[in-house]
């Protein structure tokens, strides 16, 4: 401890010879000891580290501790003379300036300085290369002085798990990197395809507009020439006048001679007359003097008709002329409309792009939203390892299905090997709140059915209830009768282990459309009319297909097919009919379609494509049904029995006053007496209430439940076909 104190304080005192022999030797073998497992280095720099310290030793071996006096390199001190020790101050003797560096710093080094050059610093990791030698370097310096040991171990021991800390990190931010770097690349690839889909959308925008510049032009030259006709007629019609005035006036002339001839006859004749007659003079003369005066008075009322009518156009002209302008004024008012349209269509093309542009952008900002909170899409195949029945059975569960209904399916494998676990449930008590098959106390017992159990006792209970309510002429509540059935079968007790049973498993098995129709219509949130409805459907098309074969082949074209599903379905598109024919599996190379195997169902309840098919169309038949009608309604928070009534009649003229009332009561859950002003709803809960109901538009079939048949088809084709 001392010799160490005397190495850092620098007063000069030297170790033994052979102290320093055996304590030197020890510390290179530690070193040796402490290198073989140094993770910064490959096999062979390890072995090449472990060999030097060797020669280290031997060249060593006469070294001395800081401060030596013997030769070498100086180190001058860096201490003002105040702050010397009084016995030093007070010395005779001359103080040295300097003191030599000790040949085991110079050793150790050296030993750095060769270490480092004969590193290859052309490959990878530069840095951890160098750091090898040094933290070599530090352990032999470590090992020298035991007696800060403990302390230099613990820093080196901090700052090696910093740097493996700052390693692994830096390992992490690679792979973020990498990450980031393919996103930056799948984001620029977006914005090119968009770039380039622009480009394209507006040189069809530039060239549409030249195309319409073009015609504009068009029109202008037409109008123009035009115009230049119609000057032209104008003028055409002004000389055609003046000639027609200039013969008007030249044949009045004539006129007017022809009388004054005609009158100077008559005159002459007059006078051979009366000369032959001897007649009276004075007579005659004022006989003349009379007709002078008519004349004058004619000739006056003539040039008076000349004046005032004398530029008058003959009518039979002005109608003609009237009519061709009339005919030209028109032809002008089509094209100042087109144009006017023509403009108005250019405006809402801008209108358009600029709108177009503006949802653009902000659908790459939500796209870039979206990359950057969305998650990868789940390996689902990793299920298959931990399902029961191996990779087998969940390709088969898994085949055409989407991520939500994947969730569905783990979700009933889970939830089933719960249930079955389960020996008891705890009975939910007897409030008014609790349904009415599940109010009861204390523990009853768990059936542990299968699927195929429950859709079988399902079949029972639906056949069971069809029957009850005809037999009663009504149609009667579904909690009510599923509580009942098992009462009158199992008692009063054990009734509600049943119940209990089959609550739990049609609860669990949403994906089960049968299981999950059962729960909806026995919980109260889907009308049990839906359920009819659909079995009616099915029935009458299975009725019309038999009806169209007729030799009971049990297969029909694809003609009679279509023919068959327009008599079902009336109300149906094309688009329909052909979604239908194409989920029964029709194909051009087959020339019959096998239909009653379309309406089998197996012994879990699941049906075939196309009864599924009739089932979605009928919820999207429903959903559009009730947007229009949810449009109609317009911006109402609260709805009252009114506002549904009226909004139903304008988007639905078919409907008649029974299906109204029905559909109003069902969305209220009031009977029709209690309906009247004050009763308001929230809209949104209203569309869902209305959502659950059997709502149908515009002349859909509608029927009382007691007139449905008691089987489901899939058993009505028992007897013929087998599953």
């Amino acid at each position: 401890m001392e010799s160490h104190a005397s190495i850092f304080s620098g007063t000069g005192i030297n170790y033994q010879e052979s102290d320093k022999r055996v304590a030197f030797q020890q510390s290179f073998q530690n070193t040796e000891s402490q290198l073989s497992f140094a993770p910064l280095h490959t096999s062979s720099q390890k072995t090449s580290f472990q060999k030097k310290p060797k020669a280290l030793v031997n060249s060593s071996s006469q070294l001395s501790s800081w401060p030596a006096y013997a030769p070498g390199q100086m180190i001058l001190q860096n201490q003002k003379p105040c702050t010397l020790p009084e016995w030093q101050r007070t010395s005779k003797g001359p103080i040295s300036g300097s003191v030599a560096k000790p040949r085991y710093l110079e050793e150790l080094e050296s030993y750095l300085q060769k270490e480092l050059q004969t590193l290859d610093l052309t490959k990878g990791k530069v840095q951890e290369l160098r750091l090898q030698p040094h933290r070599e370097v530090f352990e032999f310096f470590m090992e020298e002085f035991k007696t800060y040991k403990p302390l230099l171990a613990s820093i080196k021991n901090e700052y090696d798990l910093t740097i493996a800390h700052l390693q692994e990190k830096l390992r992490s931010l690679e792979a973020v990197n990498g990450i980031l770097v393919t996103a930056s690349d799948q984001c620029t690839r977006q914005i090119l395809a968009i770039q380039k889909q622009e480009k394209i959308e507006i040189t069809n925008l530039k060239k549409e507009r030249l195309y319409l510049l073009e015609l504009i032009d068009n029109m202008k030259e037409e109008k123009c020439s035009l115009e230049l006709q119609v000057a032209k007629m104008r003028k055409a019609v002004a000389e055609e006048y003046l000639r027609y005035l200039n013969e008007c006036d030249a044949r009045k002339l004539l006129l007017l001679d022809l009388n004054e001839m005609c009158r100077l006859k008559e005159e002459i004749k007059l006078t051979k007359v009366q000369e032959e007659k001897g007649e009276d003079t004075v007579k005659l003369t004022l006989a003349l003097k009379m007709a002078r005066q008519d004349l004058t008075k004619a000739q006056v009322d003539l040039n008076t008709m000349r004046a005032n009518y004398g530029d008058v156009v003959p009518r039979r002209e002005f109608e003609l002329q009237e009519q061709k302008y009339i005919n030209l004024h028109e032809k002008m008012e089509i094209l100042q409309t087109d144009f006017d349209d023509l403009r108005n269509e250019y405006d809402t093309m801008l209108d358009v792009h600029k709108q177009v542009s503006e949802e653009r952008d902000q659908f790459y900002n939500d796209l870039i939203n979206v990359q950057r909170s969305s998650t990868p899409r789940p390996q689902w195949d990793k299920c298959a390892d931990v399902i029961a029945g191996g990779p087998e059975r969940w390709s088969i569960l898994s085949e055409g299905k989407t991520s939500d209904q994947l969730v569905d399916v783990l979700l009933e494998d889970l939830g089933t090997g719960l249930l079955r676990e389960k020996e008891t449930f705890v009975g939910m008590g007897k409030n008014e709140r609790v349904p009415v098959f599940l109010r009861c106390e204390g523990q009853v017992k768990n059936k542990k059915m299968t699927k195929k159990d429950v859709v079988a006792i399902l079949r029972e209970i639906w056949r069971e209830k069809n029957a009850s309510d005809q037999q009663k002429g009504k149609q009667s509540n579904l909690a009510e009768f599923f509580l009942n059935y098992f009462q009158k079968k199992y008692g009063d007790i054990l009734a509600f282990d049943w119940t209990y049973s089959i609550y739990e498993v049609i609860k669990l098995y949403r994906s089960n459309e049968t299981m999950t129709t059962f729960y909806n219509i026995l919980m109260g949130t889907l009308d049990e009319g839906v359920y009819h409805s659909h079995v009616r459907e099915i029935s009458t098309l299975l009725k019309e297909l038999t009806d169209a074969d007729t030799a009971n082949t049990g297969q029909l074209t694809a003609e009679q097919f279509i023919l068959a599903l327009k008599a079902a379905f009336p109300l149906k598109t094309e688009e329909e009919v052909q979604e239908l024919l194409d989920a029964a599996g029709y194909k051009p190379e087959i020339d019959a379609i096998m239909y009653k195997h379309l309406f089998l169902e197996d012994e879990e309840g699941k049906s075939e494509l196309l009864v599924t098919k009739i089932r979605n169309q009928y919820v999207n038949e429903k959903q559009t049904y009730l947007r229009e009608l949810r449009t109609e309604l317009g911006t109402l928070l609260e709805v009252r029995p009114d506002d549904l009534r009226a909004a139903f009649c304008a988007i639905d003229h078919g409907l008649t006053e029974q299906m109204l009332e029905s559909y109003i009561c069902w969305a209220f859950q009031l009977p029709k007496e209690q309906l009247d002003s004050s009763v308001t709803m929230p809209i949104d809960l209203l569309m869902q209430r209305l959502m659950g109901g059997d709502i149908r538009c515009q002349g859909a079939i509608s029927g009382d439940p007691k007139n449905l048949l008691s089987t489901t088809p899939a058993e009505e084709l028992e007897g013929s076909t087998n599953t």
